[in-house]
């Protein structure tokens, strides 16, 4: 019998040294200020900038991850790639380190059919040892996993719930409903729009990129939401969603939670892809991150 992950998994950004290289260092402290917080760690995200690692740094994430958690939370790590051969070699090199599941977003570039993207992920869950979450997130990879397809997924014993990433509450309320009489598959709410009210649908966890930047705060929702102070954990949700859109407005995560970091005196680097800040954009933040720390 698995154990449900529950609580908060944060979307761990990647940190980079001045050269553009791993920062495994500024991971652990990254990690350190999340455990701190009472959160988990979900790595090799968006936030994480999965995009942009090869697979070495990919495994060398996790490891790290997974060493410095050390058994005190959940460590559940991003494998998708964008051929299913590429995601169950990775998966089983990540498997391999003991995460306590892994993520897989849709092949992307592509369009699939959803008879396909059953195929895709039945043959992953079928490769792998170790759990799996499906991770639906459609503006990024082109391709939306429906709440049937999830349904019939959830059948395969290793399927484990799916991470919902589309961005509303409809997308949301989808699966919820698809999967309600499923035991032992679980919907893990992405957007941190949608944190306090994914708890109260059903949702045992959330993903949160923003939580790279405000870990007990984001905490702070799921903390009471599960001491059954409901109303305690919605002005919780109130007092980050304005951060999570002044933030998002300035720049797509996770550069601008990245920039948000190093405002705060994270050693975090610079984003690996081509965004920059301009000085009003940076005033932008900081004054974002003054009203945070205040």
């Amino acid at each position: 019998m698995r154990n449900t992950i529950k609580g908060v998994l944060t979307a761990i950004v990647t940190p980079f040294d001045t050269e553009g290289a791993l920062n495994l260092s500024g991971l652990e402290r990254q990690i350190a200020r999340q455990l701190d917080a009472g959160n988990g760690v979900f790595c090799g995200g968006t936030n994480g900038e999965f995009f942009v690692l090869s697979e070495e740094e990919k495994i060398a994430v996790t490891r790290t991850c997974v060493e410095t958690v050390a058994g005190r939370a959940p460590v559940v790590a991003h494998i998708g790639e964008i051929s299913t051969r590429d995601t169950i070699r990775l998966g089983k090199h990540i498997a391999s380190l003991g995460v306590d599941a892994v993520s897989v977003i849709t092949p992307y570039f592509v369009p699939l059919k959803q008879a396909e993207l059953v195929t895709h992920y039945m043959a992953i869950a079928d490769a792998l040892s170790v759990p799996v979450y499906l991770y639906n997130i459609p503006a990024r990879t082109g391709n939306t996993i429906e709440p049937a397809t999830a349904r019939a997924l959830a059948e395969h014993p290793n399927i484990i719930g799916i991470k919902d990433s589309a961005g509303s509450y409809e997308s949301l309320t989808g699966f919820l409903n698809a999967v309600r009489d499923i035991d032992g598959f679980d919907v893990l709410n992405g957007p941190d729009s949608l944190i306090h009210q994914g708890f109260v649908d059903g949702c045992p966890a959330c993903i949160s990129g923003l939580a790279n930047v405000a870990p007990a705060a984001i905490n702070a929702i799921w903390a009471r939401f599960n001491a059954g102070d409901i109303d305690g954990s919605r002005r919780a949700q109130e007092s980050v969603t304005q951060l999570r859109t002044d933030l998002y407005n300035v720049a797509f995560s996770p550069a601008a939670v990245k920039k948000a970091l190093q405002l705060m005196g994270e050693d975090v680097g610079e984003s690996r892809y081509a965004v920059t800040f301009n000085e009003q954009q940076q005033q932008q933040i900081r004054r974002i991150v003054t009203t945070l720390v205040n």
